[in-house]
């Protein structure tokens, strides 16, 4: 599978209202099928962190040729709606040969 395959596998997400030890209140998100979590004190920050996390373990894991979780296949149409960014990341880490392509 190439990086961009990776990137769009439907982990499922969770999110939840977690109280802190001063007793704020915040969001946790997280891919539990994945290890990775993202908190913070609104859900869609959390989200993003989140996200930030899943893209850089993914990344991370391909450059060192360790094994990314695939519990289900990846959405194979939702490639062109990942962020520009990203997808511009993953290209230059394969053309530089930091992670295969295969």
């Amino acid at each position: 599978m190439t990086p961009e395959e990776y990137l769009t596998i439907p982990y499922l997400m969770v999110l939840e209202s977690i109280e802190g030890p001063d007793g704020e209140w915040f969001r946790r998100a997280a891919y539990p099928e994945f290890g990775v979590v993202g908190e913070a004190l609104s859900p869609l920050d959390a989200i993003a962190k989140l996200e930030e996390a899943r893209v850089a373990t993914i990344l991370s894991r391909l450059e060192r040729g360790a094994s990314v979780p695939v519990p289900r296949p990846p959405l194979r149409d939702e490639i062109s709606g990942l962020n520009s960014e990203q997808l511009r990341f993953t290209r230059w880490l394969v053309e530089r040969k930091r992670v295969a392509d295969e």
